[in-house]
């Protein structure tokens, strides 16, 4: 079973990945989330974030389904 470093990676690539897809930068996401790009960006290179914010960043990006 992964640990708890193994999850946020995972959690991290999976919003790295449909940022791709979608087309969207860390300075559009902060953007759209009231955020600083800084702020999002050191999130997601440290894949330290809550569910919360997970959920918020692929609503703004209209990520409406995931396949994991």
């Amino acid at each position: 079973m992964p640990d708890q470093t193994e999850w946020e990676t995972r959690a991290a690539n999976l919003l790295k990945a449909e940022l791709k897809r979608q087309g969207v930068t860390y300075a559009k996401l902060a953007d759209r989330i009231g955020d600083k790009e800084a702020n999002v960006r050191n999130k997601l290179s440290r894949g330290k974030f809550s569910a919360a914010f997970l959920l918020h960043c692929l609503s703004a990006i209209q990520v409406r389904e995931l396949r994991l």
